[in-house]
Order: C-alpha cells, then sequence, then structure tokens
C-alpha cells in the first residue's frame, strides 16, 4: 500500500498556525454555504407537503438530489486530481448555491425539484477537491480528526444558524403559507453573497502562502487503491443504507402533528447544534485512537459506533411519542457529526494521497446511492403506512454493517 500522508507544509510553530488558518477558512465557507442550503434542507419537505406533494415522491425526488450530490463527486474528483485545478471546482460548485435563494421566485414542484438538483449537484463539484486540500494540510501535523472536526463544527453553526431564519418568520408573522416560504428563500441571497466573496478570499490567501501541495500526475497514474479502502466503501454504503433521513423525519413529524411547521426547522436547528459539538468530540477521539494504536488506520475503531446509533434513529423519530421524536433528532445531530469527521478522516488515512480526490469521489458515490435508495424505500413504505418494516429493514442492515466493520477492522490490523 502506498503510504497515504501528503506532502504538505513542514513542521513547526509557524506551520501549525498556517494550517489552524486554512482549516478556520474552509470552516468560514462551509458556515456560510450551510446557511444557505442547510435552512433549505429544513424546510423542503414540509414546503412540498404545502404544495401537495406525497412522501414517496419527496422521498424520490430528495434521494435523487442526495445520489447526484455524491454520485458526481466520483467525476469531481477524478478530475480534479487528473488536472490539479481543484479551485475551479470549488468556485463552481459554491456558484450553483445561487439554486437556493431561486427557490423563493417559483411555486411550480417541478421546477423546486431542479433547483434542488442544481444544488446537490454544485455540492458534488466542490467537496473532493476541498476534502483533498484540507486533509493535506492537516495530516500528519494537527491531525485530519481535528481538521474536519473543527471545520465540521464551523460548518454546524450556519447549519444551527440557517433554519432559524424560517423559524423566525413563522413566528413574526403566525403563518407557515407558501408566501412566508417563498420570503425564507429569498433572504437566503444575503450569506450567498457573502459566501462567494469568502470563497474569493480563501483562494487569494491560500494560494498566496502556498500552504497546499500541487499534484504530480506521474504520482497519480502511479497510485492504487488498497483493499483496505473498498472494504471501507461496502460498510459506509449498508451502514448508510439503513440510515433514517430528515426528509422521512421532517414529513412524519408535520404528516403526524407531532411537530408544528416552526418547530421542525427548530428542533433540525438544534441537531445541527449537537452534530457540531459531537464533530469536535468524535474527531479528537478518531485521532486518539490512531496514535493509541500507532497505526495509519487506528481511527476506524470510532466507525464500530455508527451502525449501532443509526439502528435506534427509526424506533425514535418515526414513533408518535413527541418526546421521542425530539430525543431522536438529537441523536440523529450525533451520526451526522460522525458522518461528516470520522467517515471522511478515514479517507485520508487509508488512501494514497495522489488518489485522494477519486476515493472522496469513489466513496461519496457509495454513500449517495446508498441514502437515495433508503430515502426511496423508506418513503414507499411510509405511504403504505408499514413504519414497522422500515425498522426490521434497519435493524437487518445495521447488524450487516456491524458485520462488514468486524472483517475490516481484521484487515486493518494486518495491514
Amino acid at each position: 500500500m502506498s503510504k497515504p500522508d501528503a506532502p504538505g507544509v513542514k513542521p513547526g510553530k509557524k506551520a501549525s498556525r498556517s494550517i489552524i488558518t486554512v482549516i478556520l477558512i474552509f470552516g468560514v465557507i462551509s458556515l456560510l454555504g450551510d446557511m444557505v442550503y442547510e435552512s433549505a434542507r429544513g424546510a423542503n419537505s414540509q414546503y412540498f407537503s404545502l404544495l401537495g406533494v406525497n412522501a414517496a415522491a419527496i422521498g424520490l425526488a430528495f434521494g435523487i438530489g442526495e445520489f447526484l450530490g455524491y454520485a458526481l463527486r466520483l467525476l469531481a474528483g477524478v478530475w480534479s486530481d487528473r488536472t490539479g485545478r481543484h479551485w475551479l471546482f470549488i468556485f463552481a460548485g459554491y456558484g450553483l448555491l445561487i439554486a437556493v435563494p431561486m427557490m423563493g421566485f417559483t411555486r411550480h414542484w417541478n421546477l423546486l425539484v431542479v433547483l434542488v438538483l442544481m444544488e446537490r449537484v454544485g455540492k458534488a463539484l466542490r467537496n473532493p477537491a476541498k476534502d483533498t486540500l484540507l486533509s493535506s494540510v492537516a495530516q500528519g501535523q494537527v491531525g485530519v480528526g481535528f481538521a474536519f472536526g473543527l471545520q465540521e463544527a464551523l460548518d454546524q453553526v450556519g447549519a444551527f444558524l440557517g433554519p432559524l431564519i424560517f423559524t423566525l418568520i413563522f413566528t413574526l408573522t403566525a403563518r407557515q403559507g407558501p408566501e412566508e416560504y417563498s420570503l425564507g428563500y429569498q433572504l437566503l441571497l444575503i450569506p450567498f453573497a457573502a459566501l462567494m466573496v469568502f470563497v474569493y478570499f480563501a483562494w487569494r490567501r491560500i494560494t498566496r502562502e502556498n500552504l497546499v501541495p500541487r499534484m504530480r500526475v506521474e504520482e497519480y497514474r502511479q497510485e492504487r487503491l488498497p483493499p483496505l479502502f473498498w472494504q471501507y466503501t461496502l460498510f459506509t454504503f449498508v451502514c448508510t443504507l439503513g440510515f433514517v433521513s430528515f426528509s422521512i423525519i421532517g414529513f412524519h413529524a408535520k404528516d403526524k402533528a407531532i411537530l408544528t411547521d416552526a418547530e421542525i426547522p427548530l428542533f433540525y436547528a438544534i441537531a445541527m447544534a449537537v452534530d457540531a459539538v459531537s464533530a469536535l468530540l468524535i474527531g479528537r477521539w478518531y485521532d486518539l485512537r490512531k496514535k493509541k494504536s500507532g497505526r495509519q488506520s487506528g481511527g476506524l475503531f470510532t466507525l464500530a459506533a455508527l451502525p449501532l446509533a443509526s439502528l435506534l434513529l427509526p424506533f425514535l423519530t418515526l414513533s408518535g411519542n413527541r418526546a421521542a421524536l425530539i430525543a431522536g433528532l438529537m441523536l440523529f445531530g450525533v451520526v451526522m457529526g460522525a458522518h461528516e469527521t470520522v467517515m471522511r478522516s478515514a479517507i485520508a488515512d487509508i488512501s494514497p494521497f495522489y488518489k485522494r480526490g477519486m476515493s472522496y469521489g469513489i466513496f461519496n458515490a457509495a454513500y449517495g446511492l446508498a441514502l437515495m435508495i433508503g430515502a426511496w424505500g423508506m418513503g414507499l413504505l411510509y405511504d403504505a403506512n408499514l413504519v414497522w418494516m422500515i425498522l426490521v429493514i434497519t435493524v437487518v442492515l445495521e447488524s450487516a454493517a456491524l458485520w462488514v466493520f468486524f472483517q475490516m477492522q481484521k484487515r486493518a490490523r494486518s495491514a
């Protein structure tokens, strides 16, 4: 297996400060980006329901969006590796976030679906390049777990603040009609404009100080992905397949009148705050486990908690009990924090640097496919009043994920 460590900034206090600066810059960008699209994600299900769209259609539309948002990362990852033009993908990807504020200017649900898909394509374009740059400067210096954890924490500040825009509008107007939803989407033009300014600032700062290594084409051609990477991708796929998405949780909360329209984005925002705190703790745990084991893949042990937590989610979030649903949303935040830190950190530690964009692309394609199938399948079962089938399927899938995890651990220890 090729050594995955990236040729980055040399050790030293000045280098560490530069690395923290890079992480913080990416964090601010993610914060603003999340204000735009997470606020919409916290309201989309209810808005579509208000327009008369059923759960199966919601699950399919958002499932396809999630799949595109992850599957297209394979192409984006490969081409960012081949060309080394990471910033081109980052600018284009964040630019497509304009689709979210544009949702405030139409009420045709088919056009709204197109805008949702555009936003997801933008995320596909930018994420492999961004993750490659971030992991390359953090690995061997401050730790990839810490880097992704800190970025996710800042990211979730935006995810917390964004949905509150809709909550504030609903509270001030005492209405939850189409006009209020449209206004909420339109106000997202403000954080979008600030976001693009910071992306430009980040490009100028990072390129001027040469804080990331340049890609070498000959190294890209010679590197190969190890067997452990493919086993890890299988684990991710199976584990995510049984994960209950927020599109179904939000629809259930409104359909059964468990939470009000104003409360759904509010509790989603709180879940994102839980995500932020848990991301820091889980990222630190990942780095400590890796250091203690003395192995590059030593942090993989922390992934054992994911199938267990995912297994509990539907029992809480799809119940008819208000307290259980709220508790489930908090657990949802913890699981999402692990997805955004440990899952991404592990890719940096088990894949070669010059194939890292491709590695993130393949990983995210499998992740997105699992989200799409899971969201669509659970939407169909929900419409047929087969919530108990969702519970059974989740138990089977997460048990299978645990089995794959233990097989993966055996390979990691023997590598």
